[in-house]
């Protein structure tokens, strides 16, 4: 019964996701205004309309299950709900607002503290990784899995907004560094082998990581905050300390590197 109820809830979560980047990608092509939020983050008609269309399908199919989205107003009812849906509708709002297509729809089902299920999708490439716990990552048909050990340099996805401001300049002399926006798209492409590795040591909002965390762990790395403790989701307090995800064999080696530059 419960696989059953996993694949009822996936199979709806995939249509919702899709929906979701239907709206996106319209609003792109027709052309659309930026607003400000309170904190200073650009917002779009992009992003609520996103969120709408995933609410009312993801709710409408599971209306006792808890609700977190970036573009709503939290409410304390979800903190005493066994399952949750963790949405963020764009993540890389400012790089679908400029046009760079590395923005991606994030939304995971966290059962007691932990993500069950997971999507990341990426419109603009139309790219959809999903995750299953103790199923595995996906892409299609296709299995993931993270990165195995290779060359002496890392191959690092650095956010954009931090590249920007200096932060990576310590790593590029030896390192790969790419420039990437979205962090739930980093961690589907570190979760896809196509990165060792990717870390922020600033805040995270949970919806920010929620559904990467899946991916990359069903694909067989190692995901933890900047001080190498694991994530409990759902929490009053949605702000998280920072991500480090990287393929298994990494994960030492990384928060290593992280401590000697930081």
């Amino acid at each position: 019964m419960e696989l059953d109820t996993l694949q009822a809830e996936l199979t709806v979560l995939l249509s919702a996701v899709r929906a979701a980047g239907e709206v996106i990608q319209t609003v792109q092509n027709a052309g659309f205004t930026i607003q400000r939020k309170m904190n200073n983050d650009i917002l779009t008609q992009a992003d609520l309309e996103a969120n709408d269309v995933l609410k009312k399908m993801l709710l409408g199919a599971f209306p006792d299950y808890g609700w977190l989205s970036e573009e709503c107003v939290d409410a304390s009812a979800r903190l005493s709900q066994d399952k949750v849906w963790i949405v963020d509708p764009i993540d890389g709002t400012k790089e679908f607002a400029h046009g760079i297509p590395e923005y991606a729809i994030s939304v995971a089902l966290v059962v007691k503290g932990k993500p069950h299920l997971a999507v990341v999708y990426n419109p603009a490439t139309n790219e959809l990784f999903h995750a299953i716990k103790d199923g595995g990552a996906w892409q299609g048909n296709q299995r993931l899995h993270c990165a195995q050990p290779g060359a002496p340099r890392y191959r690092l996805l650095a956010s954009r907004t931090e590249f920007e401001r200096g932060h990576w300049d310590r790593f590029v002399d030896h390192h790969e560094v790419k420039v990437v926006g979205s962090i739930a798209y980093k961690l589907a492409l570190v979760a896809a082998g196509h990165a060792d590795a990717t870390f922020s040591l600033g805040f995270k909002s949970e919806w920010d990581i929620a559904a990467g965390i899946l991916l990359v762990t069903e694909a067989g790395g190692i995901v933890t905050d900047q001080k190498g403790a694991a994530f409990s989701l759902n929490q009053k307090n949605v702000l998280v300390d920072g991500i480090v995800a990287s393929a298994s064999h990494l994960n030492t080696e990384i928060h290593a590197l992280i401590a000697e530059h930081h």
